[in-house]
């Protein structure tokens, strides 16, 4: 069987990554398995200058997955390319995916410049982050914004571009179409839900920042429905991922059109569950006589 997917040009053993944020820089994962087995790693979120994130707490659990303010606590790209992307690159064959995130257009447009000449083999952008020049609005919400992104990371950029949708929005395919016209060569979707979680006998929000991220298996209908509506608005791959838990749910995100997937919240609840997942997509190849992984990409019969 081939499991095997081109990717933006890149050649993935396997369609089976992991989604930044949920796995560190993949070396923490190392005690448990060779993560070379997977087809490549998204690393935490990183910023132009080492950020403490936000005050805890943080995280929360909830029905059906999780909500987190975690706020991007990361070293900073230049510890990235100085201590963890060496090391990604010497020990292993998967490969290593940039998630870059930004205040400013300019922090994107810098940050990518600034990875230009490394090993990164894509750059995944986050467009959740909250736009300081315009009230904190999330440039992911914006379709201009997010035209203007993918343009200044694109004209910095030496490696694919793929651009990270928002859920939280009204039409998935606007931003999707704007990030295609504006140069994408790929998308990644879904990031998190905003949610909220209410301590009953206290009143107060769980979460220090009130609100947060939801992610988990809760999401997975939301997360493949966008899928299916971008694959058929975009002529450029997309990478699927929310609350993916085992290879049964991969494989339905690759028949609504997703080429790669992402294991994200599964990672917190079993450290094996990115190696299921592509074990489980082996699994459903051969019990569907499937041999190429190509095959499911966009697969689905609508009714």
């Amino acid at each position: 069987m081939n499991t095997k997917v081109n990717f933006c040009g890149i050649e993935f053993d396997n369609p089976v990554l992991t989604a930044s944020g949920t796995y560190g820089f993949g070396l923490e994962y190392d005690q448990y398995y060779n993560i070379s087995q997977l087809g490549g790693i998204s690393v935490k979120g990183l910023t132009l200058k080492e950020r403490e994130g936000n005050p805890t707490p943080r995280i929360a659990e909830t029905y059906g997955g999780m909500l987190n303010s975690v706020g991007l606590q990361n070293p900073g790209v230049e510890t990235f390319k100085s201590f963890y992307l060496p090391k990604l690159k010497a020990e292993k064959t998967c490969k290593v995916i940039a998630n870059i995130a930004g205040s400013t257009v300019e922090d994107y447009a810098e940050m990518a410049r600034s990875l230009r000449d490394t090993a990164v083999d894509m750059l995944e952008v986050n467009i959740s982050c909250p736009n300081v020049k315009n009230g904190g609005m999330a440039f992911g919400t914006d379709p201009k914004m997010v035209e203007t992104i993918t343009k200044a990371v694109k004209s910095e950029a030496a490696q694919p571009v793929v651009m990270k949708l928002s859920p939280n929005v009204t039409d998935i395919t606007e931003m999707a179409r704007a990030a295609e016209s504006a140069g994408a060569d790929g998308l990644s979707l879904i990031n998190t839900l905003l949610g909220m979680k209410i301590d009953v006998r206290t009143r107060r929000p769980i979460l220090a920042n009130n609100m947060g991220g939801y992610s988990g298996p809760g999401v997975k209908p939301v997360a493949v429905r966008m899928v299916y509506q971008v694959a058929k608005a975009v002529k450029i791959p997309i990478i699927g991922m929310g609350g993916i838990m085992n290879g049964e749910d991969a494989v339905e995100f690759m028949l609504a059109g997703a080429s790669l997937v992402m294991v994200g919240t599964a990672n917190f609840t079993d450290p094996f569950a990115a190696l299921k997942v592509k074990n489980g997509i082996i699994d459903y190849m051969r019990r569907y006589g499937v041999e190429d992984v190509n095959e499911l990409i966009g697969a689905v019969i609508p009714n």
